[in-house]
């Protein structure tokens, strides 16, 4: 087995089959060009999360010359170039996972720029995963630190992302519906790419453009891109070459290890197949973690399931491009991959136990790397189960 072995190159054009699909370019010109209804001639439109530049190329491919101004709120290096060369673009690359003074700037000029909204123009927000810790507003009485803190505190103790969420939207003035809110009941059109469960926009982005408690809300709100369309799309084209496929009908949660465990027990139990997961799992950090994220630590938590078996791989990714604070989506692992962490004189439950998972994977030549994707649904886990 190899590294180029054709079984992993599957698994990898499986994966971006999936990305393909809920690419935000592809998705936000589509859910444009399909509402007849909506032909404003003057359009202003904010695109806030990690998919933020390939939303706004679909909004531009759809809306061409009504689309007068852009703001584009988004992570460091998830500017496409052509994005820049947009008519009135404004840009603030911010601050993820975890936000900074950026965060706030960018937060500020979001609200800002929903309060100067002229009152012959159409606002359009386009609203993807990220959007939490690329923008915010805090509440009176409310600092940055404290922000961090919780954040902080989240992310080390594992909690789900609606619940972290939650505990966002009481520090904030903008999340929870309050930026909708402020849109005082005007007509205004929402697309999101969700990375939640339930792809809810009470969620999606701590309820940036959710729904306003109490107040006037005329958002007409479209979620066009989740998990789901990219577990699809990988099984198609799975099935296209001839696999019998198994698409899990429940989005998947919970600790990683115990994720791994099932994972590569399902894969086990059937003949030669493809098995796909959507979702995303949790970790609970020890002080001073190593280097890597979820996905890796999943991966490699699933490659000590299956050492010495030569018919097992396993694909664990983030469909946005990155893993946690690491450059990498996530890896693929094979029956192989422990004995290559162990010549590199590496101990795999030492590097589980220390969340430490990149580094390990980086020695064994399994890290995936994608760089920006243009969409964030979550993560996908493909398994596959075939002897040659």
């Amino acid at each position: 087995m190899t590294l180029t072995d054709p079984r992993r190159q599957l698994l990898l054009e499986l994966f971006q089959a999936g990305l393909a699909r809920v690419e935000g370019r592809r998705c936000t010109a589509a859910a444009l060009a399909a509402s007849t209804a909506w032909r404003p001639q003057r359009v202003w439109t904010a695109a806030v999360g990690k998919a933020a530049s390939s939303m706004a190329l679909g909004a531009h491919d759809a809306l061409g010359a009504s689309q007068e101004r852009l703001l584009l709120i988004t992570k460091d290096g998830h500017v496409e170039p052509e994005a820049r060369a947009l008519c009135g673009v404004e840009i603030y690359e911010s601050a993820h996972p975890l936000p900074d003074e950026r965060s706030i700037a960018a937060g500020e000029r979001l609200l800002s720029w929903t309060q100067e909204l002229p009152p012959d123009v159409a606002p359009l927000f386009l609203i993807s995963g990220g959007a939490s810790s690329l923008v915010e507003v805090l509440a009176p009485g409310v600092t940055l630190a404290q922000l961090k803190r919780l954040h902080d505190a989240g992310i080390a103790s594992g909690i789900a992302i609606a619940e972290l969420n939650a505990n966002r939207t009481r520090l904030s003035r903008i999340k929870g519906g309050r930026l909708t809110a402020e849109l005082a009941g005007r007509l205004a059109r929402a697309l999101f790419i969700s990375d939640v469960p339930g792809d809810d926009p009470a969620v999606i982005g701590s309820g940036l453009l959710g729904p306003a408690s109490g107040a006037a809300d005329a958002v007409e709100r479209s979620v066009i891109a989740s998990i789901d369309d990219a577990v699809a799309a990988a099984g198609e084209l799975a099935m296209s070459r001839g696999f019998a496929v198994r698409m899990a009908a429940q989005r998947f949660d919970g600790d990683v290890r115990r994720l791994a465990v099932r994972f590569t027990h399902e894969l086990d139990l059937y003949r030669e197949s493809v098995h796909i997961w959507g979702g995303e799992s949790v970790v609970r950090l020890p002080p001073n973690p190593g280097h890597g994220g979820r996905n890796q630590h999943l991966a490699l938590a699933a490659a000590r399931c299956i050492a010495g078996r030569r018919d097992l791989f396993l694909l664990a990714a983030g469909t946005d491009g990155t893993d946690g604070v690491s450059v990498d989506a996530g890896a693929l692992v094979d029956g192989e991959s422990c004995a290559r962490i162990a010549l590199a004189e590496l101990d795999v439950e030492a590097c589980l136990n220390a969340a430490d998972s990149g580094t390990a994977l980086a020695r064994s030549g399994d890290l995936i790397h994608t760089g920006p994707t243009g969409t964030n649904v979550g993560d996908l886990v493909i398994g596959l189960k075939c002897a040659s």
